[in-house]
């Protein structure tokens, strides 16, 4: 069965743990596209920082992977879910960033 939009929403709301704002949005293809914004940081003036992953090449991990980068380095000590995928997170930038499939 798959899963509606509002409870893909609620789940990574549930990973993203207390700061998350999770929206999901679709595209004109058809796919999720996925949005994580903090609840305290901002990233200019009024906006809040957010990450932006759009459903091709799994717009969710993406998207989680970004959030979670970000929980560790603007807010260490913050309890999510999320947090305890950080090794695979760092495996896959680590392979985009070497051009490893």
């Amino acid at each position: 069965m798959v899963a509606t939009r509002s409870a893909r929403e609620r789940k990574a709301a549930a990973q993203g743990g207390p700061l998350a704002r999770v929206s999901i949005d679709v595209d004109a293809d058809q796919q999720f596209v996925y949005t994580v914004a903090c609840a305290t940081c901002r990233a200019k003036g009024h906006r809040a920082w957010s990450t932006y992953r759009a459903g091709q090449d799994n717009g969710y991990m993406a998207a989680m992977d970004r959030w979670t980068f970000h929980l560790v380095e603007k807010h260490p000590g913050t309890e999510a879910p999320c947090l305890a995928f950080l090794p695979e997170a760092q495996q896959r930038l680590h392979e985009r960033r070497e051009g490893t499939p």
